[in-house]
């Protein structure tokens, strides 16, 4: 067993490991150094920092050690340097001191923080990223873990993953592990895990009443005054006119349970209508109570329900109730909660539970006693975002060109928070124009500023999303008129006229099948499709969602359509789709792809509507899907891409050199005509290729000739098979509508 080893660090750029402490070594490398997935080690650069190991594939090189750009930058290190390897005992970090932008210490608490480090190793001078390290969590931590996740994204927004805090001091030993009884603390700040033998230590604890957020009115809620008015007339009944209550033989219960997208605004609404009744009110975060020990827990929620009943009007709100009480393995805090919540309610005091995820919420907490009253948040449509910018916008000064309705129209799936997330990036935007331009430009907020913020702020309800839209439309698709003229008409009319279909009274098409040979454009249609009708899209393979464990696959078809109807409008793509829902009966899997089969029908044409989602799969052997999804009312338009001809193939040779330097010598006509055999992506491969062949001639060429381009149709082989052409135009003719 040797006691450290000098390895040559190298880049992992893998999304699984990314920012997260992670580092993987060869399993004979970790053998020698008697080390086991998640021991902590000491890494020596030109810096000193530590990570946590998990093992590489047994292909990695013996003299390897595969890290992520952030470690490489605690290393001090460019990728190719020198490391020396040592394991070190695991430490318990005591206490971690942390710095980071002041937009993001004052609304990450203490808690989340903590929760976001959980599991990771860290010294002090390194940079930590709030990505949790869930590459191997502790099982019991993992429903935290996924809370952290997604509250960090509603309070900071899409840019959380990027974000970097800077540890100041670490207490416990150079290389600590962060665990739950880990003190965690902003610099100058608050500070979560004090012991609770010293409360005036721990200025941010689990409730508070929310002194610096600024009040709300009603008017600052566009699109809630529903919800805002429904509410308000409860809380001033329970609150205000228990004696008419009581003459009338009747009472009110004041639990509430409001529902609807990470950062729709249910919490704001919840302190605008307690500003408006003259209640104060309490907050708790779920998932820190939920972080406690069972013990340490029900004191605290005992605490705080003895804290509010004050006999003045008070409400309590829970954020991320599903945390406390969650539905599947509900622990023992889930009864303390309902009994806490029942003795709550009955002493006149509102209890308002939030949730992004109704159906992970305990349904026994939805007993007459305790949350009878159900509101739900909708995603926002186009005219509520505009009256939501509006808000947003009110104290920027905007310039003349700047159009809010084109705003609202290009932020399809947007809430409220990434509303705010916008204007803020464009007033960011336009701030360093200002700054830059020393005074020459005028400090108004335009249009082009917008612009720039819709490329980089997505909604939160996409972050996951796996399809990169790239910035192209149907225009650019070479050809295929006949096909484009079908998918808008199925795909881009129901997304972007809805309004159309209500009026004259018919149902717009749930799904297409877009299937041909491999390489004939599937994709790049779905790419095009989503750059025309300004429609969020989610991507996803086949095979991802199939997994050995049982409903685990139905699971996840369910969250990728939930996902889907929180954006919409969404167009869901389903690249693969013969390995997703192959025909039922005939798989040896134990049943798993007959399962996600019925899912599948059930999101699709099932009880719950579909509304402003439209499905598209693709697939080259369309044969092999369950004949019961191609049915009208599911993936109905059965879409056949052809290989292409000559004229197609020109065309699509145009769209390929629109960025490459063609010399005059280039025919494309020709071109086109003689690459018989040749797939849409063939022949952007030759025009890719005719450029490289230029490059090697000479690196300051700048055209492409015609002998370039024969070197390259020397190189590049047509991959399209003759009899799998022949039998799907057969397939195709005889599926005819």
């Amino acid at each position: 067993m040797a006691d450290d080893l000098t390895l040559t660090v190298t880049l992992r750029p893998a999304a699984l490991d990314a920012r997260r402490g992670i580092v993987r070594l060869h399993p004979e490398v970790m053998a020698a150094l008697a080390l086991r997935p998640g021991d902590p080690v000491r890494l020596t650069g030109t810096r000193t920092t530590a990570g946590i190991v998990a093992k590489a594939e047994s292909t990695a090189g013996r003299g390897l050690l595969y890290a992520d750009d952030l470690t490489l930058g605690n290393l001090g290190m460019r990728d190719g340097g020198q490391v020396t390897v040592t394991p070190v005992p695991v430490t318990q970090a005591t206490r971690v001191t942390l710095a980071g932008p002041a937009e993001v210490v004052a609304v990450v608490s203490p808690e989340m923080l903590r929760l976001a480090l959980l599991g990771k190793v860290v010294s002090a001078g390194d940079d930590v990223s709030l990505l949790p390290q869930d590459v191997l969590p502790e099982a019991g931590h993992r429903p935290l873990v996924e809370a952290a996740r997604r509250s960090l994204a509603n309070r900071v927004g899409y840019a959380w993953t990027s974000t970097l805090l800077s540890v100041i001091e670490v207490t416990g030993g150079d290389a600590s592990l962060v665990t739950m009884d880990t003190v965690v603390a902003w610099q100058n700040g608050p500070a979560a895990g004090v012991s609770p033998a010293r409360p005036e230590a721990s200025p941010s604890a689990p409730a508070s009443t929310d002194p610096d957020v600024p009040p709300l009115s009603l008017d600052d809620l566009p699109g809630l005054r529903a919800q805002a008015k429904e509410l308000e007339e409860l809380l001033d009944l329970g609150f205000h006119h228990g004696e008419v209550l009581a003459k009338l033989g009747t009472r009110v219960t004041l639990g509430v349970l409001i529902s609807g997208p990470s950062g729709s605004g249910k919490s704001a609404l919840v302190r605008a209508v307690g500003a408006a009744v003259g209640a104060e009110v309490r907050t708790i975060w779920g998932p820190e109570l939920a972080a406690l020990t069972n013990n340490a827990a029900a004191a605290r929620l005992r605490e705080i329900s003895r804290e509010v009943r004050t006999g003045r009007p008070a409400v309590l709100l829970i954020s991320d109730v599903e945390a406390l009480a969650p539905r599947e393995e509900p622990g023992p805090i889930s009864t303390v909660f309902r009994q806490v919540l029942a003795d709550t309610l009955a002493d006149r005091t509102a209890v308002v539970c939030t949730t992004s995820r109704p159906e992970s919420v305990d349904p026994s907490l939805r007993a007459p006693e305790l949350l009878s009253v159900q509101l739900t948040v909708p995603l926002p449509d186009s005219a509520m975002r505009r009256e939501q910018l509006g808000v947003l916008t009110r104290g920027m000064p905007l310039a003349e060109d700047v159009r809010l309705d084109e705003v609202a129209g290009r932020t399809p799936g947007f809430v409220a928070a990434d509303l705010g997330a916008l204007a803020r990036e464009a007033g960011v935007r336009a701030a360093l124009r200002v700054v830059g331009a020393a005074g020459e430009s005028s400090e108004v907020v335009t249009m082009a500023d917008f612009e720039a913020a819709l490329d980089v702020v997505r909604p939160t309800s996409m972050a996951e999303s796996t399809l990169e839209v790239a910035a192209v439309t149907l225009d650019d698709v070479g050809d295929m008129a006949e096909v484009k003229q079908v998918l808008t008409e199925s795909v881009l009319w129901p997304l972007t006229y809805p309004d159309t279909f209500a009026r004259l009274g018919v149902s717009p098409p749930r799904g297409v099948l877009l299937y041909g040979p491999p390489g004939c454009g599937k994709t790049y249609l779905v790419k095009a499709i989503a750059g025309t009708g300004k429609a969020n899209v989610l991507s996803v393979k086949g095979a991802e969602l199939l997994s050995k464990w049982v409903g685990d696959s139905e699971r996840s078809v369910r969250e990728l359509f939930r996902r889907a109807r929180e954006a919409a409008p969404t167009l869901v793509f389903l690249d693969e789709v013969d390995a997703l829902a192959p025909a039922r009966g005939q798989g040896t899997d134990g049943g798993v792809t007959d399962r996600v089969v019925a899912a599948l029908l059930t999101e699709l044409d099932g009880v719950e509507d579909l509304r402003n989602v439209v499905v598209i799969g693709a697939t080259n052997r369309p044969d092999l899907i369950d004949p019961a999804l191609l049915r009208p009312g599911r993936l109905e338009r059965l879409v056949f891409v052809p290989p292409p001809d000559a004229d197609a193939r020109t065309a699509i040779l145009r769209a390929s050199s629109k960025a490459v330097p063609l010399d005059s010598s280039v025919d494309l006509v020709e071109l086109g005509a003689s690459l018989d055999g040749f797939s849409a992506a063939d022949c952007a491969a030759l025009i890719r290729e005719s450029a490289l062949a230029a490059m090697r001639d000479s690196l300051e060429a700048t055209t492409v000739t015609a002998a370039n381009v024969a070197t390259a149709r020397s190189r590049v082989r047509p991959s399209l098979d003759p009899d799998q052409v022949a039998w799907l135009a057969a397939y195709a003719e005889s599926h005819q509508p």
